[in-house]
């Protein structure tokens, strides 16, 4: 390891954009394979599956992987396994996207055959706060071109379970922006604000500037890869003045086709225009960088200094959505790392 990696190693940082199942790397895809597949994959056909060329082939690809998390005991292991991975990393708190959306699709909407698929999630979580210090929080994925009726379903039930788990922390809209944007979800935002709620939301990156407003119109806390920012001066003024955070994602950017090159992200512009932004993997297995690896990427192509990095890891905290004083200690510990 580089000294510039062990030091980002050594800053406690939150990632606050990040998709458990785009967590699952070839060879967790193995051990899954083979309680379920007669005969199991190879290692090498595990790693054709994250194999694509744009925004589409992501979403194909990212539904091929899945597929094979069946049972609470295949979601208890791929969770574990971000858990290590997050720790080694140095990062201390992590906000988990869980995509329920597509979980209650697959189940044929049952309600109840989340629940001991969350079960599982939890004993992993509770293994990684017990046994590495880890904490993370969960949130509620629901995916933006699946109706607002399945939107329903899944607000619905972060707010059902959150009194007996604390962890479900907020709630979010994934999928494919160009079929839909936010306003149709209005008034589940606000019925999910009323709930306790935190409310998060992708927005602005696969469409223009539009899409960042109209996430915002509707109580977004916090915007997901918000990469069109860039091209509207009111936004940006907006973004900077009411310090809404960004969960910026510049290699899952390029991957997807989406942004030409780290180096042309908007992310030094944002930075140095004083908008509160968030480094973060996104879905690490398919893009092939996690989130030490953008913050590495952040120092070598875009001229980012250790100390700009230190406040890039104290903006990760002071983003997420801990309790002020677990907050306000790790921000400490961030300011002490050398």
């Amino acid at each position: 390891m580089t000294e510039i990696a062990q030091f980002i190693r050594s800053l406690p940082k939150a990632e606050l954009h990040l998709h458990l199942e785009g967590t699952i790397a070839p060879s967790t895809l193995v051990e899954l394979s083979h309680r379920h597949d007669h005969p199991p994959l190879t290692l090498e056909e595990a790693k054709a599956f994250y194999q694509f060329n744009d925004f589409s082939g992501f979403i194909n690809a990212f539904r091929n992987v899945t597929q094979r998390l069946i049972d609470p005991e295949d979601y208890e292991l791929a969770a574990w396994r971000m858990a290590e991975q997050l720790d080694a990393q140095g990062v201390v708190h992590a906000e988990v996207y869980i995509s329920v959306g597509v979980i209650y699709m697959w189940r044929n909407h049952d309600p109840h055959a989340f629940d001991p698929i969350f079960a599982g999630l939890e004993r992993a979580r509770q293994r990684a706060e017990r046994d590495l210090g880890l904490s993370i929080y969960w949130i509620f994925d629901a995916v933006r071109h699946f109706t607002v009726v399945e939107a329903a379903r899944v607000f619905r039930k972060a707010a059902e379970m959150r009194d007996e788990y604390p962890s479900i922390v907020g709630i979010g809209l994934g999928g494919d922006e160009r079929r839909c944007g936010s306003k149709p979800f209005r008034a589940l935002y606000a019925e999910a604000r009323d709930a306790g709620l935190r409310l998060t939301n992708h927005a602005g990156e696969t469409t223009g500037p539009d899409a960042i407003w109209e996430a915002l119109r509707i109580g977004s806390e916090r915007i997901g890869h918000a990469l069109s920012a860039i091209d509207d001066g009111s936004l940006m003024q907006e973004l900077r003045a009411k310090r809404i955070p960004l969960e910026l994602n510049p290699t899952s950017n390029v991957r997807t086709g989406v942004c030409p090159s780290f180096s042309s992200h908007p992310l030094r512009r944002y930075f140095d225009d004083g908008l509160l932004v968030t480094l973060n993997s996104d879905d690490p297995a398919f893009f092939g960088a996690n989130v030490l690896d953008e913050y590495v990427n952040a120092y070598e192509l875009q001229g980012f200094t250790r100390e700009d990095l230190r406040c890039l890891a104290a903006n990760s905290l002071e983003a997420s959505f801990l309790p002020d004083e677990m907050r306000k200690a790790w921000l400490v510990r961030v300011d002490a790392a050398n």
